[in-house]
């Protein structure tokens, strides 16, 4: 009985030093992130300075070398703003930039749909930075939930580049029209969502689920203790993954709208958990789904560079401001520049079906 209680006592003591030593490392990591968005915003200065001494440069018939860097500038000031808001309402970047740019200008929908993949996938990583760091995301999870977003991204993904190839600009045009329904369903949940629940009671764990041991435990430094979680319902949340990266996939949206969601209300994974999973998640599938759009010549790097350090910016300047300001406020600007794009590209899908020119801004 004596070495048994000496065990025990030894085993957590142990766990007490990993511990400290977890929370020491992440402190030392959120140390120097000043440091590194200082270095990284250094390093993007001279980058615009670079290019704007290619402003001397002759122009060419088709654009001048100072309206391209003016694109270009302007690109990353709309997506550090966009990250923010993105950030701080709890979405991935790609559910603002994609319908806002399809519905405000005449960009061809396949760049502007792989650009917001590639927006949202920078946009997941950047924001779930802080959980990995403390073992939030549970890996067994991620591998099972891949699996359906993976595919569903892929399929997502060709049909959107085959839409475009077949039907040209009629299909640019049911794009924008099937976004804007999608954009008023999305932004109808957040209003009518309600509260999410932060450690969910499971009461019944289906045996295909119990088969996958999706269960695991995290350290919660609110309250000071272990909290154990068992995943439940496998199957609808496989088949809602697999919808949600058909719909990330097809409109570059990403998924981070959706993940969260399915993880806390229909598989009872806690909050955190879910958020650390939803960023390693949109990853993954938002990396799978590009590719279709690489292959057909979808992804311009010049286009795509300045909104992809936009999103890097704008996530460490949106989790800083994050800690101080009221994220309901934000919410509800969320929610109506959902409303007002949709209802915009809405417009711009029924005038190009039908040929018409609404009166309507």
């Amino acid at each position: 009985m004596g070495v048994l209680s000496a065990l025990k006592r030894a085993r957590r003591k142990a766990e007490y030093l990993l511990e400290v030593a977890t929370l020491a490392e992440a402190g030392s990591y959120e140390g120097t992130g000043m440091l590194e968005a200082a270095l990284l915003l250094f390093l993007i200065a001279i980058s615009y300075i670079a290019m704007a001494l290619f402003s001397k440069v002759h122009p060419t018939e088709i654009m001048s070398p100072s309206f391209m860097l003016g694109i270009i500038v302007v690109s990353f000031l709309l997506s550090t703003g966009i990250a923010i808001v993105a950030v701080i309402a709890g979405v991935g970047g790609g559910v603002l930039f994609t319908p806002i740019v399809l519905g405000f200008t005449s960009l061809d929908t396949l760049l502007v749909r792989a650009t917001g993949l590639v927006v949202a996938m920078f946009s997941g990583l950047i924001s779930t930075g802080p959980f990995m760091r403390k073992g939030l995301a549970d890996i067994k999870i991620v591998y099972f939930c891949s699996i359906p977003i993976v595919l569903g991204a892929m399929v997502g993904a060709f049909s959107a580049v085959y839409l475009s190839a077949y039907l040209g600009a009629l299909g640019d045009a049911i794009v924008r029209l099937a976004l804007g329904v999608t954009l008023v369903f999305i932004a109808l949940m957040f209003v009518f969502g309600g509260a999410k629940t932060e450690y969910p009671e499971v009461k019944h764990v289906d045996s295909f689920t119990k088969r996958l041991r999706l269960s695991g435990s995290y350290w919660e430094e609110s309250l000071k203790k272990l909290i154990n979680y068992q995943a439940t319902r496998g199957i609808p949340g496989f088949l809602l993954f697999a919808l949600v990266g058909f719909t990330g996939g097809f409109f570059g949206l990403g998924g981070g709208w959706a993940v969260v969601p399915v993880l806390n209300f229909v598989m009872a994974v806690p909050l955190k958990v879910s958020a650390a999973c939803s960023g390693v998640l949109l990853a993954i599938g938002n990396a799978a789904a590009i590719w279709p759009y690489i292959i057909y010549g979808a992804l311009l790097p010049l286009f795509a560079a300045p909104w992809m350090l936009g999103q890097v910016v704008g996530g460490i300047i949106g989790a800083t401001i994050l800690v101080k300001v009221k994220a309901a406020f934000v919410r509800y600007i969320l929610i109506g520049i959902l409303f007002l794009t949709s209802i915009k590209l809405i417009i711009r899908g029924v005038e190009g079906i039908f040929g018409i020119d609404l009166p309507i801004f």
